[in-house]
């Protein structure tokens, strides 16, 4: 595919490196010759150096022949007015935006989006992203995080294992003899940072992060068979209450209306004015760093703390502070890779990457099939894909035990007629069958082959 990517940020830059490793032609665009400097001496991609919303700059990156352009600049409307352009004289298919402002994205504005009057094929809210992980943290405490497909039947759940994992150095063809209603199957393994697909002689280990693949009505159930509480969160302290705090706290006060919210923000003009916008959180003025403020938060009694400030800095020493205080778990939002590798071993229970959030989201558009939904994992390491099997595909009607897949690939479900199928060597995949798959980065071609459609539905 010929791709324009606007913005040479951390998003832009992520999607370039992801793509271009997937033989996809790009150019990138950004008016910061630093951005494209770095760019230029990382990716074997083409830089333009410009505004994205000008059209003779869209011309120069070959708009008419493009496929794609992704608009992820800094600049809201920069974003909208490019992707415009891009169809008004270029007609270019696929427009995609990355929209942030809370003025653009409340309810009552949001279906402006949805008249035809903007050429935007997708928009996409980094904040409405991060909130919903939030969200699903409260909804299934003992998990790290939470991805579901077709309306919640399925969900693939990671889970840090303990010491007191009842069913660490169990072979993992075992589990099912041992807990024959579990209803999941564990899909990816993660240890000292270097992440396998399983096969059913591999056993777990303390420290590993894995990725199960469950029956959303068995969440408990397996949560409990990997040694975690599954009481659901009812206090939650909230550190930060910039766009993103706001947002978040908004989300858990509509979709889990039993918590009870205390947020923290150090400027008091914000505080005083997110107090009005939030029906019944209580809003405290102070430094989250300060062990005052975290005692008249009563931090001992949270079940989580969410760290959401501009600074990761400031995420990752709050989510530390709040573990040592007290509080049950504690998760940060952290944009950069620098604490990531270290998250575990100081204590934070969970991180939440809005780069990554908004990565998956673009990346559905990009992915040759029927998609529903992608969800990239590990800074791009792997990925799940959620797609529609369709008739020319070369899995329709064989047992899969008779078409091995490449060792980078697992298919962790099917759904059909609303039904979960977790999949055996005697499965077969029918037409129409929605299909959960795990692959490694580097299979992503093969996955895209053996799911291949025609043109019409990149």
């Amino acid at each position: 595919m010929n791709i324009i990517i606007c913005g040479a940020g951390e998003v832009g830059y992520n999607i370039a490196r992801l793509l271009s490793d997937e033989k996809n032609q790009i150019t990138i665009i950004d008016h910061d010759e630093k951005r494209i400097e770095h760019v230029s001496s990382k990716l074997d991609v083409r830089t333009l150096i410009g505004y994205a919303s000008h059209p003779n700059i869209l011309k120069e990156a070959e708009a008419d022949k493009s496929d794609m352009i992704i608009a992820v600049t800094q600049s809201d409307e920069i974003n909208m007015i490019s992707c415009q352009i891009a169809q008004a004289l270029f007609s270019v298919p696929i427009k995609i935006a990355r929209v942030r402002s809370e003025a653009y994205n409340i309810e009552e504005w949001r279906s402006l989006f949805d008249t035809g009057l903007f050429a935007i094929d997708a928009l996409i809210s980094p904040e409405y992203e991060v909130a919903k992980s939030f969200t699903r943290l409260v909804a299934v405490p003992g998990a790290k995080d939470l991805i579901s497909f077709d309306d919640d039947l399925v969900r693939l759940i990671e889970i840090n294992l303990g010491e007191d994992c009842p069913v660490i150095n169990t072979p993992l063809n075992q589990l099912t003899e041992i807990f024959p209603d579990l209803g999941a199957r564990v899909v990816y393994i993660v240890r000292d940072e270097v992440g396998f697909i399983p096969n059913k002689l591999s056993e777990m280990l303390p420290g590993d992060d894995i990725y199960v693949m469950a029956e959303s009505n068995r969440t408990e159930r397996v949560l409990s068979v990997f040694g975690k509480e599954t009481a659901r969160a009812r206090r939650i302290v909230i550190i930060g209450g910039g766009r993103t705090g706001l947002r978040v706290a908004k989300s858990i006060e509509e979709n889990e209306p039993q918590s009870m919210i205390t947020l923290i923000e150090s400027n008091v003009n914000r505080a005083e004015s997110i107090a009005d916008e939030l029906n019944k959180s209580v809003i405290l003025n102070g430094d989250a760093l300060d062990k005052e403020i975290l005692e008249e938060a009563n931090i001992a009694q949270a079940d989580f703390t969410f760290a959401v400030t501009g600074s990761d800095e400031i995420n990752t020493l709050s989510a530390i502070l709040a573990k040592k205080y007290g509080c049950h778990s504690s998760a940060a939002l952290l944009s950069e890779d620098r604490y990531s590798p270290f998250v575990s071993s100081l204590g934070i229970d969970a991180i939440v990457n809005p780069r990554e959030l908004t990565v998956s989201r673009i990346l559905r558009y990009v992915r040759k099939g029927k998609v529903f939904q992608v969800q990239s994992l590990r800074n791009g390491e792997a990925e799940v894909i959620e797609l529609e099997a369709i008739e020319s595909s070369v899995l329709i009607g064989v047992p899969l035990r008779d078409k091995p897949l490449p060792d980078g690939v697992s298919i962790g479900a099917l759904i059909r007629n609303k039904s979960v199928i977790l999949p055996t060597g005697s499965t077969t995949i029918e037409v129409g069958d929605r299909v959960i798959v795990f692959a490694k980065h580097d299979f992503i071609t093969e996955i895209e082959k053996i799911f291949s459609v025609g043109i019409g539905f990149y």
